[in-house]
């Protein structure tokens, strides 16, 4: 038989054994002497061990591998390397461990468990060759005391590349309540391979730690896909809300570091709330919270010069908003445009129409500009009696049951609950809104036309870029204070536009044009027909108060005069240099018109040398005429036709056949031609004018006393020159984005709506803070807090509030309010 024989105690005890077999042998019957060697090898064995001294380098009991993992994964600061460890009898000695418990440390996740501290973290190795001892490599970094990631940092986790950071990650982190913080991921968990986030897999208060592995798969593979996929289960969302949540408001307090994130996870904030907040009441209500937090924890004193931060609209007006404005009214400072304009925009009570949404832009500035044209400086705020205060109610479940952080601001006052200067807001934002009808109008027939000369018509001049108002500026010094024609085209080109408009933008161009101080022949916005690209226009200066001139009985039939006369002089195929300056004669004197009405004729007249009108052409407008009124033109047009000195043939036919159509006999054409040729006074005076030595001249005087005694041909001459024009198409309007609307709360009126407001925007009120609210808004407190708990029972079978000298609201309420 082979003994294996062994150095130390264990050699010595083997030695024991043989010598008391050897001696039982030889002499059976000497028990007791074969105890005695037994004892005395024993107490050798014993003295030995008590004497042996340590080895050079310590010893220290071996752990059982799975211990020392568990132990391992335990510890508060994780072992890299050849990190030491404390030896509470021989200080510190180097970490160390076998190859098959090296291999433990990678596999074992179910044994870490829970924070230790390192002192208790122990190691040893026989004294064996250095070369058969191995060190222990380091744990993953994600495991043990959970860690934040910031923005910049990478993670993988079951497989699953996560890049982005603002998460916590490790096996351990506890929540104010003392419970696992339901936003840690913990790589501990048994993770799925497959999932879909856009399934619910969760209930109302997800935690990382208690959802299934399949929900674990689907919430990593969310973090890993850019966190923005609209159809993703609000659940999710939430989970990593609660990392942002715990990181800015509960550890930013005192930790620098994480006070250092909160601009990432601010703009974070504005991002998700985007995409997830139009789907999610209740996440735009926590959402929006948070972002209050962040943006009111360093509220700087004079936040109101400030740079507004953006903000999402929700059922109450943002806090920093209200912070402004309240420190405004503190200050007795006028609010600013970007204020009000934020005030205005994000108050629950504004009913943005679609405008409003569809040219964002164009309402803001115009809003602005129409703000300090009413308000000069801006509005002065009163300074109320309700006081300004956020109370934080955490959306994790990780922080129920503590008392919520709070912000007090002293005694800024809370103005939002004010009811008159923010009507005078509204009352401005609907001019704005109605003054961009057309333009959304347009645009959501045509969403891609908003560069467009068409969309630039449809808005407010001093909306329009600076390139288009410099051509308008050029146009004037064009002019030069008279006139100038030039194709319709050329027009176009010099606001961008390369090809013809319809008659309705043309329509809005001569409007635009003339709200600039510049009149256009053909006179579109009186009738006349639409011109075409080739066509040649005259552009005169006009003046913007007499724009509705061209309206008036003798300024229309002036014109028509004027059209018969252009007419007769070109029948002959030369339009004279006489005949002209007979006709600016004639405009010039007839002084019953206004400057401006002379100026347009005196276009008009321009055009007509080019493009003299038909008898065809104008003999619908005559048959309407007054006979009085016939004769007062055949008159004029007889004595235009002799202003040259000369009368052909071709001329006294054409008269002819002006009077035929005028209803006069074609036989007096040679007396008035006689009359006007001589200077002589006709034997009967014209109801509207008569002929002297400068020709025909209409008298005001007789035009009025017409006027008077016939309205029927006031009212016929008022469209005269009325042209046939297309049907303009005005399509009812496509909510492309629809309006937002927000609805009185529980169906509320105006006052009580915005009492419930207010309490919602904190979980708990003193009796003595909603005197203050209630005298703010003209409202008998008692009374009122009857009316909305009875709303509340009305709507959704539930207390608004409850409690007596400190009002507690109803949590659930809000949440279906938001939602």
């Amino acid at each position: 038989m082979t003994i294996p024989l062994g150095s130390g105690s264990g050699g010595l005890i083997w030695i024991a054994v043989v010598i008391a077999i050897v001696a039982l042998a030889s002499n059976p019957e000497n028990i007791g002497g074969t105890l005695f060697w037994l004892a005395a090898v024993g107490l050798v064995v014993y003295l030995f061990r008590r004497g042996k001294k340590s080895p050079p380098d310590g010893g220290s009991t071996i752990m059982d591998s799975n211990e020392s993992v568990a132990s391992y994964g335990q510890s508060r600061k994780s072992v890299a390397g050849s990190e030491s460890v404390r030896n509470p009898d021989k200080g510190e000695r180097e970490f160390v461990m076998s190859a098959s418990a090296q291999g433990k440390v990678k596999s074992s996740s179910s044994s870490i468990s829970a924070a230790v501290d390192e002192d208790l973290v122990h190691a040893s190795y026989h004294n064996l060759e250095s070369s058969k001892s191995f060190r222990i490599p380091p744990a993953p970094a994600q495991f043990g005391h959970a860690r934040w990631l910031s923005s910049t940092e990478n993670v993988e986790i079951a497989g699953v590349a996560i890049s982005g950071g603002l998460i916590y990650v490790g096996t351990a982190l506890k929540a104010a309540s003392g419970i696992v913080d339901p936003c840690l991921i913990d790589p501990s968990k048994d993770v799925a391979k497959r999932a879909d986030y856009t399934v619910r897999e969760m209930g109302y208060w997800p935690s990382y730690s208690a959802i299934s592995p399949t929900a674990r798969r689907a919430y990593l593979n969310w973090l890993s896909t850019g966190r923005a996929d609209p159809d993703a289960d609000i659940g999710y969302v939430f989970i990593y809300f609660y990392g942002l949540e715990r990181r800015a408001v509960f550890e930013a307090v005192n930790d620098q570091t994480a006070k250092a994130d909160l601009p990432a996870i601010a703009a974070e904030l504005r991002r998700l709330l985007a995409i997830y907040g139009p789907r999610s009441g209740s996440f735009q209500g926590y959402g929006t919270a948070l972002l209050d937090w962040i943006t009111l924890a360093n509220l700087p004193d004079r936040s109101y010069l400030q740079p507004l931060p953006s903000s999402p609209r929700s059922y109450e007006l943002p806090l920093y908003i209200r912070a402004a404005l309240g420190q405004a009214a503190a200050d007795r400072v006028a609010i600013s445009a970007d204020l009000a304009l934020a005030w205005v925009k994000l108050d629950p009570r504004s009913l943005l129409r679609t405008p409003t949404l569809r040219c964002a832009q164009e309402f803001n500035s115009l809003f602005k500009l129409k703000y300090l044209a009413a308000l000069g400086d801006g509005l002065v705020l009163p300074r109320n009696r309700t006081k300004l205060k956020l109370v934080y109610r955490a959306a994790s479940a990780g922080f129920r049951g503590v008392d919520e952080p709070r912000l007090t601001f002293g005694d800024i006052p809370d103005v939002s609950v004010l009811a008159a200067p923010f009507k005078k807001l509204h009352e401005i934002a609907e001019a704005a809104t109605n003054e961009l009808e057309s333009l959304s109008r347009y645009l959501g027939r045509n969403p891609g036309a908003r560069s467009t000369v068409e969309a630039l018509l449809l808005l407010p001049v001093t909306l329009w870029p600076e390139s288009a108002k410099g051509s308008i500026e050029g146009l004037k010094e064009r002019m030069d204070g008279g006139m100038v024609t030039m194709p319709f085209h050329e027009l176009l080109g010099a606001l961008g536009n390369s090809s013809t408009l319809s008659r309705e933008r043309t329509v809005a161009l001569a409007r635009v044009l003339e709200g600039m101080g510049i009149g256009m022949e053909p006179d579109v916005l009186g009738g006349a027909k639409q011109p075409k690209p080739e066509d040649q226009i005259a552009l005169f200066v006009t003046a913007t108060d007499d724009l509705k001139s061209r309206d008036a009985p003798d300024y229309r039939l002036a014109a028509l005069a004027l059209q018969l006369a252009a007419a007769v002089a070109t029948s002959d195929g030369d339009f004279g240099a006489n005949e002209i300056s007979h006709l600016h004669q004639q405009i010039q004197s007839w002084s019953h018109l206004s400057r401006n009405n002379q100026r347009r004729l005196v276009a008009h007249l321009r055009l007509l040398m080019v493009a003299p009108p038909s008898l065809t052409a104008l003999k619908k407008k005559l048959e309407s005429l007054d006979p009085t009124a016939r004769g007062s033109i055949a008159s004029f047009v007889a004595a235009v036709a002799q202003s040259d000195g000369t009368v052909s043939p071709v001329e006294v036919r054409m008269l002819e056949k002006v009077y035929k159509v005028l209803g006069v006999d074609p036989q007096k054409v040679f007396s008035e031609l006689h009359s006007a040729a001589t200077g002589s006074e006709p034997a009967t005076k014209h109801a509207l004018g008569e002929v002297k030595e400068a020709g025909f001249t209409l008298d005001a005087s007789r035009i009025a006393v017409l006027q008077k005694d016939s309205e029927g041909v006031s009212a016929m001459l008022s469209t005269i020159f009325v042209e046939e024009t297309e049907v303009v198409d005005v399509a009812p309007l496509v909510n492309a984005a629809p309006a937002v609307e927000q609805d009185r709360v529980l169906g509320l009126d105006e006052a009580h709506s915005s009492l419930a407001r207010l309490l919602l925007s904190r979980p708990r009120w003193t009796k003595a803070e909603l005197s203050d609210a209630a005298l703010d808004l003209d409202l008998m407190l008692d009374g009122a807090l009857e009316q909305l708990n009875d709303a509340a029972f009305d709507a959704h079978d539930m207390a608004f509030f409850e409690g007596d000298d400190l009002v507690e609201i109803n949590l659930e309420l809000r949440e279906k309010l938001a939602a």
